[in-house]
């Protein structure tokens, strides 16, 4: 415990899912939490769950003059910035022959240029701010190997991957006190999940099929992914940047054996 003591944290996509786990964690860990959410009405009930040393803001993270503002804002409540979560995010089916322009756009949009702003405006707060701490990006497996069927969300999370060790390499090069590391889940079971399985019929069905893709035998909790992320943020990874933490079960470790019986 207390491995956040002192620090001001940034969160998105904290409504729900691993951003919500993660701003429960680092507030059990004693950092001061600001989550945030297109949804409003949800970062305020995380916010609720963490109590006084928690800020609410309702942010649309492809927007910079939102990101702008709810700099200010978290400045003006807790004076200083530390860490910064990148962890709002969208996915849209569909291999290159199938998907949308619009779903492309929407997915670059949230996951990519919103990623780009948070460490734009992370990294201009931190050290305008007197911080020290980490930004730390939620990517994907998606971000290091190619799936046929989600062209686009791989994409997407490509860039996130690259992106952070440009980010980490601007920081280390300056002298500031700030890390960038990019976390790669495997499939999560969280809400992101509602719309396949509404599709598929059968939740649970959904879980086992995916099951059956990672060689540990199960999908990943946001509880999973949130302490992968703290441990990204905290002083324990203080040599660790640039890198990518691959929380995958075995997925990508490579494939399964022709012998195994």
């Amino acid at each position: 415990m207390g491995r956040l003591e002192g620090k001001t944290a940034f969160i998105t996509g904290a409504a729900s899912g691993i951003g919500r786990a993660t701003a429960l964690l680092f507030a059990r860990e004693g950092a001061r939490v600001v989550a945030a959410d297109i949804s409003g009405a949800g970062a305020e009930q995380t916010a609720d769950r963490i109590g006084p040393n928690a800020l609410a803001v309702t942010l649309d993270v492809a927007g910079e003059p939102q990101w702008e503002q709810a700099m200010r804002r978290a400045v003006d409540r807790f004076g200083r910035l530390d860490i910064l979560c990148n962890i709002a995010g969208i996915g849209r089916g569909g291999s290159i022959e199938d998907v949308t322009l619009e779903d492309w756009n929407a997915m670059l949009a949230v996951n990519l240029t919103g990623t780009m702003l948070g460490c734009k405006h992370g990294v201009r707060t931190i050290k305008s701010t007197g911080g020290s701490g980490a930004i730390v990006n939620v990517s994907s497996v998606g971000g290091l190997v190619g799936i046929a069927d989600i062209a686009g969300y791989c994409a997407s999370k490509g860039g996130v991957t690259i992106l952070t060790k440009s980010v980490a390499l601007h920081c280390a090069q300056r002298g500031y006190p700030i890390r960038c590391v990019s976390v790669h889940p495997t499939y999560v079971d969280t809400e992101m999940l509602d719309p396949v399985a509404a599709a598929m019929g059968s939740r649970s069905e959904l879980l086992a099929r995916m099951a059956r893709q990672v060689p540990m035998g199960r999908v990943a909790t946001a509880d999973d992914i949130a302490r992968t992320i703290l441990f990204a943020a905290s002083d324990d990874a203080i040599m660790i940047d640039g890198s990518s933490l691959i929380v995958d079960g075995a997925q990508l470790a490579g494939p399964p054996s022709a012998h195994f019986e």
